[in-house]
């Protein structure tokens, strides 16, 4: 907790300031985190959501966001937050903290170990690939909107049992994880509208570059 809170909140008020004080800043995108809805009661959730983050490294990416929407309102920044969802791609990074599921299963089937799947396999995420992210980030940072909270997801949850039909047939099942939602799904109306963005890589083919990128 002690670490989450040093990088996203106090890292971030660091880069705030350093944006403050620069003549050069054309627009600060910051990049939130869906974990800030927790575990939802709307489907596809909007980002009119209720807020109640489940656990630190949520509340403090949501702490985050709040100077971030603070700093551009009483300083004048042009700011803008995107609520990232469920993000995967080649060259994620493989080490003991938490990470993404298709990060997981990649480097698991990269060992020759089975999949480890947690719970029964139902619990649906809305898997988004880097460069549909990376598109979003651009659109934002190149665009006349400030001061909103936006989420970028695929808008179409897959299951984890699907996800892992895609990579391996080696599987596992562990207990499942408290504070953990059963689906997440991005309502993406709002990047539609004020973005003029849509994802287009699917999880069927974002799956198969990393499969082919499985050595980074």
């Amino acid at each position: 907790p002690l670490s989450y809170y040093e990088t996203n909140v106090t890292g971030t008020l660091n880069v705030l300031e350093a944006a403050r004080k620069s003549d050069k800043l054309k627009k600060f995108v910051y990049a939130a985190s869906s974990s800030c809805y927790g575990i939802p009661e709307v489907f596809p959730t909007p980002e009119t959501a209720e807020i109640k983050p489940e656990y630190p490294y949520a509340l403090t990416k949501r702490l985050g966001e709040e100077c971030v929407l603070h700093w551009g309102k009483v300083y004048s920044l042009p700011v803008v937050s995107l609520r990232f969802f469920n993000v995967y791609g080649p060259r994620a990074r493989n080490n003991n903290t938490y990470g993404a599921v298709v990060k997981v299963f990649l480097a698991q089937k990269l060992n020759d170990s089975p999949l480890t799947i947690v719970g029964d396999g139902e619990q649906k995420r809305d898997f988004i690939f880097i460069d549909d992210v990376v598109r979003a980030v651009y659109s934002a940072a190149t665009s006349d909107v400030f001061g909103e909270c936006i989420n970028i997801g695929a808008g179409n949850p897959k299951s984890v049992n699907q996800l892992v039909g895609m990579i391996s047939d080696k599987k596992v099942h562990i207990p499942k994880r408290p504070g953990e939602p059963d689906i997440t799904w991005a309502d993406i109306t709002k990047a539609r509208q004020f973005l003029e963005w849509e994802p287009k890589i699917s999880l069927e083919e974002g799956v198969k570059i990393m499969l082919d990128n499985i050595e980074y």
